[in-house]
């Protein structure tokens, strides 16, 4: 039976209006919806006298003027990046010249900038060449006078994403690995499945009970949320697995099986979200791709057969 997700596709706000989400916290909503960003990037104000901007979207200037208003006249001390996905990231240069906040995040400094130029995966969509001021590693803390964030390094997304979890608060910021409104892409060559769900498993031995997401609204389940989404990539992976043993020989193939009702839009996301089961299937040694004839060929095009 195919393992049905509920998704919370609700969501009360207005461009460029902060709304409180938590006591010290609001978030402003970016105007740049679209099938792979929801309604918008999630732009989050953490403090109540001192300031630091979680994710400072993409670059808006009507959204760079809604940060420095909601602000209101208090100093941003920290320009926080949970990666280097041009929706989060391309605005904190801005949002830097503005305020005179270094920049934090994990950085790509041994990351290869490695990719297609082409949607959802390229460099349209990445800053390969991101450089934080300061760079933030799994379980370093940021801190101002009323709060303190715990750098969690989740990888699968993105190589270099990272949560942030509210010390005492019982909130994480989790980015884009963990949102209400969808399942997070988890896109080739930078994405990885086997990293994504390992970076989904280390949080079910946390504590906290509301995750504030990238996208979408509030996650109010979270640990029922994620393992939800664990048994859902299960099963889409088993799912995959059934097509190649039935003889559907190629990721571009594999794709209308498994997305029988897949909007057009997203088809090559969900060719490259297939890409990703595939290769975490040839990992653990279910899948082979035949190299003699693999060679050359483009990923989708390269003909799979079960171990």
């Amino acid at each position: 039976m195919p393992h049905e997700l509920s998704f919370k596709t609700s969501m009360t706000f207005a461009y460029g209006v902060p709304s409180p989400v938590s006591p010290g916290i609001v978030r402003i909503v970016a105007e740049n919806p679209s099938p792979l960003t929801f309604k918008g990037t999630n732009t989050y104000l953490v403090g109540m006298t001192e300031l630091a901007v979680i994710d400072p979207g993409p670059r808006d200037g009507a959204h760079l003027e809604a940060i420095l208003k909601a602000a209101a006249g208090r100093p941003i001390r920290q320009i926080i990046v949970t990666h280097a996905h041009r929706d989060h990231v391309d605005g904190a240069d801005a949002l830097k010249a503005a305020t005179g906040a270094p920049v934090m995040a994990y950085g790509r400094a041994d990351i290869p900038p490695v990719g297609p130029d082409t949607k959802p995966q390229g460099s349209e969509f990445i800053d390969y060449v991101f450089e934080p001021d300061v760079i933030l590693g799994d379980g370093d803390i940021v801190e101002g006078p009323e709060w303190r964030l715990e750098a969690l390094h989740t990888p699968g997304h993105a190589p270099d994403h990272l949560c942030f979890a509210l010390l005492g608060r019982g909130v994480l910021f989790s980015g884009d690995h963990v949102m209400a409104w969808n399942t997070s892409l988890v896109a080739p060559p930078e994405g990885s499945m086997a990293a994504y769900i390992a970076s989904l498993e280390r949080l079910l031995g946390r504590s906290e009970s509301i995750y504030l997401p990238g996208h979408g609204g509030r996650v109010d389940e979270p640990q029922r949320t994620v393992k939800a989404y664990l048994l859902h990539r299960r099963w889409r992976e088993d799912s995959i697995l059934d097509a190649i043993r039935d003889g559907v020989g190629t990721i571009s193939d594999i794709v209308p099986v498994v997305y029988p009702t897949i909007d057009g839009r997203l088809t090559s996301a969900a060719a490259l979200s297939v890409q990703a089961h595939v290769e975490h299937l040839i990992e653990r040694g279910l899948v082979t791709c035949d190299g003699l004839t693999c060679d050359g060929l483009p990923a989708w095009d390269r003909p799979l057969s079960p171990a």
